[in-house]
């Protein structure tokens, strides 16, 4: 994969080069050179993902304990 800077390369894409790789290290019995290669910037999707993960995790933990603070609303329909 060509080194991008990690704003630049999404979690989807990055997960589909991870994938695609796989499948090439197992059915096309790359050469040793090319297998390292593979390993090699699989390694690096593999940490990429991890940290969107992480990252993802830590969002979604803030959300929900600052939503747990707020106050619920009663939203029944009232007669005038």
């Amino acid at each position: 994969m060509p080194k991008k800077s990690e704003t630049s390369v999404s979690f989807e894409k990055a997960l589909k080069r991870l994938e695609d790789i796989v499948s090439e290290m197992e059915n096309a019995d790359p050469d040793l050179d090319k297998a390292l290669s593979l390993f090699s910037e699989g390694t690096e999707l593999v940490k990429f993902c991890s940290g969107r993960l992480n990252e993802t995790k830590k969002k979604i933990e803030i959300l929900v304990k600052n939503s747990a603070g707020a106050k619920k609303e009663n939203f029944d329909a009232k007669e005038e």
